[in-house]
Parts: C-alpha cells; structure tokens; sequence
C-alpha cells in the first residue's frame, strides 16, 4: 500500500501483469486510474521487464533506463513506485495544467515523425489528430499518411514502376525474348492494378496508425480546429496543449476557367477506374510531367499544356530542354506556349479543351476522357482557425509564416511541411519535424531545418535527379564556373533498341574548385543522386572526385570520368598584372 498527494492507493500500487491489447490502451488506463507514466519508476531496485506489459508501456525503455529482466518475471505481478507529480503527470516536461505537451493537427509524413519522436524519443504526452481515411481527399476526409502516402509520392511511385515495364517488354525482344505471339506484348489488366495499389494503401495507412500507437500518441479522428494559443478543438471536443503543432500540408487547386469544375487534380487521376484513352495535362511542373509519361507508358493518348517554352521551370536550363526533346521522342504530345480557357462535357461524355497561344490563336482538342489541373498546390489552411488565434499568414499563398525554427509568431504554435510553403518535398517535412522535436522537447534549442543541397527528383520517363543549384543559378552566385556534361546512350538501350539517351552535368565553382551542382537525367538517376547528394553536402570538390574509381560498367562512372569541361564561364574578370608586379610561375592546369 502506498500514498500519493495524500490519498491511499491500495491495489494500485501493485499492478497484476497481464496481456493488453496495446501498449496506447495501457496508458489510457494508467492516466484513467492517476498512475503517472513519468511518475513510474522501477520498486525496491528491480528493473523493469520486457514481458510485463506495464514495464515495455509506460516509456520507462525510451527514457533511457535499463530494461533487463526483472527479479521478479517468473511472479505473476511486477511492483512499480507511485510518486506525487505536477500537472497531469502523463509526461517528464512540465506541461503545468494542459491536456497535452503536443497535439498535432494533421497526420501525414511531418506531423507523425514529430509526433513519434516528441513522444517516445523525449518523454511528451502527445495526441495528434487526421480526417477518415479516403484516396482521395476533401475538407472531410484523409488518412493517417497524408499525401505523400496516400495520394502522392507512394501511389505515384508505384504507377511510375508499373508503366515502366512497356519499355521492360520491348527492350526485352532485343535480348531474344520472345512476345506472347503475332508480336503482341503482355496487357494491361488496370482493374487488378488499380485493386493492388489500393490494397497497399489501405496496408499504409494501418502501418502510421501502428507507429502512432507504439509511440504512445494518442489518435483523434476528425478534423482540427485552432481556438486560441493553446486550445484546439477536434469534431466539437476541445483540448489544451502547450504546443500545438500544424503539419496540414496542402491541396491540389484547379484554375478558375469555364468549365474547371469538370477537370480533376492529382487525387483522382491516382483513382481512376478505367485506362483512359485520350488525357489532356494543364500544366509543366514535375506532377503533370509524371502522370504524362506514366499514362503515356500504359498507352494513352496524352497531351500536355503549358504556359512556358519549355516544361519543369526551376530545373537547369539544359535539362530541361535535353528532357523536352526526350518527352518528345517518347511520344508525349506537347504543346508550349498555350493556356486553358474552357473545357466543357459532350453528350457523349467525352471532354473538349480550349487552349489559346501567346499570339492569341485557338487551339480545339476533342475527345478527351480527362483532364488533369496539374497547375500547382496550395497551402491548407481555410477553416483552421488561424486567424482567430493571431496567427500570420502570407497573403499571397496562404502559407502560415514561420521563422527558422518553425514556429509561428504565437510561440506556442508552430508549422512544418508544405502548410509552410517552404520546399514542398516529403523529406524535407520530416527534417522539420525532426528539427521541431529537438527544438521543442530535446533540450536543443539550434535545432532547425537546413535547407541547403536539398536534393530532389522528377520520377517521369526519362526521370531527372538534381543538387546543388543549376548553371544559371551557379553563374549568379559564382561568377566563374566550369561546367562538365556527358550524353550517351545507355547500355540495355544498345540492344535493346530505345532511341532515348542519358545525360550527366557537374557545375564546379572554378575558383575555389568546390562541386556546387549535380544533374542526371536518364536511369537510376534517383538512386545515384542520393549518393551524390551526400559528397556535395560535404563539400566535395571536383578534384576529390577525380580521385574515385568508378564502378565499371555503370552510368554512374561517369560523374567520376569527366575530366574536360564542356564550357567555363567566367562572369568575374581575372585580375590584371601591372607592371610593377613580378612575374608569377605559370600554375599547372587542374587534372581535368
């Protein structure tokens, strides 16, 4: 028998070892019963036991302390000390009278790293909170995941690697495999792939639910709204929390044209029942550019619309005219310099789009099945309450505005991810998360994003991989570079009879030799520029790469081969001799 606060706690003291159904319903019924987690703490020197579900539940693992088999495991109860503790004692920080030293508004790839980490990493009690479940999202609906997972990068992913295997199927005659007869490939049966990738997502979205809960977060369905600096509301229930933290995200927006209510975003072309057979794309950023090549690869008829000369604006110039030309031979159907007016629905069902140039002529395209916005993506923050909490919002994107830390100009409510508007890459929304995690709860108070090299990559045929900056912005901030660029046909391309080719492209600065930015389109771009991205994050010099003996044969020797610059740019005048200054030994060219 033991006291806390003043109070006689028989039979809680002692606590029978039995099976629960998880470690996040022990806890519920520790916090029911006023048994503290920070508060517990091993009796009379035993050491907590795995096989005692109160032991491996109440975060006594992950604060730190050992966790051997106890004295006491062959007995069939497992003593723990109760102690007197502040607040509501469910966490190691002083959280004072809130519900929550976190709560999480929005379950996708940044707000569940931070969630997790704030969680099991550091002690806070955390709760976060997400929409249902759906492939395709709403102002009512979502899913632990979040795009990326459900509606984004994963599902993507896995169309990008299913269109690929038309080219898999003819290459393959060229290395005498036979066709299935008449010359005909193998088809597609998208019903069954479409059931397949569903089928994964579902699994996905099981397996965040999954580590929510072995983190110890507690899971609130529904949708989140802020009501001041510390209190939020979730489907008409209200909670405090020192911190609250916005990791929204954002949502796909179609452009106000007559007719825009019939064209679809990225959510519904990800959900398609059926194959179309003609799609039109409004866009030129690295979403339309996927789904062009990824329903172009499975046979559709696809067009591309755009505003620019050429497509994926921000990437270096010489790709992206290297990637247009690529697109162009691939088969996609491109149109530059035009923009959507109208679409409208014939009563066949099928789509027509009015496009116009910039000398103002139209062009009709019919018998469209659909018609993807691919025009951008913005912040989500309607109807969460901001405004009414003081929170700072860029007016121009919507984006809540954060400082280097992100946190917002109420200190006890922060933002991470694309609801920020910063880089809207799923890697990066974990780094901040990361970083707000240490920040907030780790007792690192510098923690925060570091956004320099962040690498990144178009996962369309052929895919692009990039880091560092590209040549414009190299010749800007540098003034004197040199430039390394090499095209060759790939090998399996050789026999395998595809017409695409491979490009690679080092931009070194010349006067301090450092690598400062790294380009590949073609195969394995992706996997080879992770690798490159870590040598430019350290500093790598052009030099130090000459050094390194390539793995032959592979595409990615190359970037350790080149060695004669395809051009150098000088933007900053070399400094002129007088003739008062002594002559200088001539200095020996670089090894490339």
């Amino acid at each position: 028998m033991m006291e806390m606060a003043g109070l006689t706690l028989h039979g809680l003291a002692t606590v029978t070892s039995h099976r629960l159904r998880s470690r996040g319903a022990l806890l519920h019924s520790c916090r029911a019963t006023g048994i503290l987690q920070s508060s517990l703490r091993p009796f009379a020197g035993f050491s907590p036991c795995q096989a005692n579900p109160l032991c491996s539940a109440t975060g006594l693992q992950a604060a730190g302390r050992s966790h051997r088999p106890c004295r006491l495991e062959q007995a069939t109860r497992c003593q723990v000390q109760v102690r007197a503790a502040s607040g509501n004692g469910a966490s190691s920080h002083d959280s004072g009278h809130y519900d929550y030293d976190l709560f999480t508004i929005g379950a996708g790839s940044g707000g569940v790293r931070a969630s997790r980490f704030a969680a099991s990493n550091y002690g806070a009690k955390v709760a976060i909170c997400e929409l249902p479940f759906a492939r395709v999202s709403s102002d009512k609906l979502g899913g632990a995941g979040g795009t990326c997972v459900l509606r984004g990068c994963v599902p993507k992913k896995l169309m990008v690697i299913g269109g690929e295997f038309s080219d898999s199927f003819r290459d393959s005659m060229g290395f005498g495999w036979e066709t299935l007869g008449n010359g005909q490939l193998p088809q597609v049966a998208w019903e069954r792939f479409m059931e397949k990738k569903n089928k994964e997502l579902e699994r996905l979205n099981g397996v965040y639910m999954k580590l929510l809960d072995g983190a110890g977060v507690e899971y609130f369905e529904g949708r989140g709204k802020i009501i001041d600096a510390h209190t939020l509301e979730v489907d008409g229930k209200r909670f405090t929390a020192k911190n609250i933290l916005i990791a929204v995200g954002a949502r796909a927006w179609r452009l106000p044209i007559e007719g825009t209510e019939l064209t679809m975003t990225s959510d519904e072309i990800l959900d398609l029942e059926k194959l179309p057979r003609k799609l039109a794309i409004i866009g030129s950023g690295y979403i339309a550019l996927e789904f062009a090549s990824i329903y172009n690869n499975y046979g559709s008829d696809v067009h591309v619309f755009f505003r620019q000369e050429l497509p994926l604006r921000g990437f270096d110039e010489e790709c992206r005219q290297f990637m247009n030309d690529q697109y162009a031979l691939r088969g996609l159907n491109l149109h530059p310099t035009h923009s959507p007016t109208k679409v409208a629905k014939g009563e066949d069902g099928k789509l027509t789009l009015w496009t116009k140039d910039r000398s103002g002529k139209e062009t009709v395209t019919e018998g469209i099945d659909h018609v993807l916005m691919a025009t951008g993506r913005k912040p989500n923050t309607r109807n969460l309450g901001l405004e009414d909490a003081g929170v700072d919002i860029e007016e121009s994107s919507g984006a809540i505005k954060v400082d280097e830390y992100s946190r917002t100009n109420v200190p006890s409510i922060w933002a991470i991810g694309d609801v920020t508007d910063r880089i809207a890459l799923t890697p990066v929304a974990l780094m901040e998360g990361m970083a707000f995690a240490k920040n907030a709860f780790g007792g690192e108070s510098g923690a925060k994003p570091d956004y320099e090299n962040v690498a990144s990559a178009v996962f369309s045929s052929p895919p692009l991989a990039s880091v560092g900056l590209t040549e414009e912005g190299a010749l800007a901030e540098y003034g004197n570079i040199d430039v390394f660029t090499s095209s060759f046909r790939p090998m399996k391309a050789t026999i395998g009879g595809g017409e695409g080719k491979a490009f690679m492209k080092l931009i070194v600065a010349s006067d301090s030799d450092k690598v400062i930015g790294v380009h590949m389109i073609g195969p394995d771009c992706a996997e080879i520029m992770q690798g490159m991205a870590v040598a430019v994050k350290m500093g790598v010099t052009k030099q130090q790469l000459d050094t390194v003996v390539g793995i032959h044969p592979s595409s990615a020797e190359e970037f350790v081969t080149m060695r004669s610059p395809a051009r150098q740019l000088r933007e900053k005048p070399e400094p002129q001799k007088t003739e008062k200054e002594p002559e200088l030994a001539a200095v020996p060219p670089k090894p490339y």
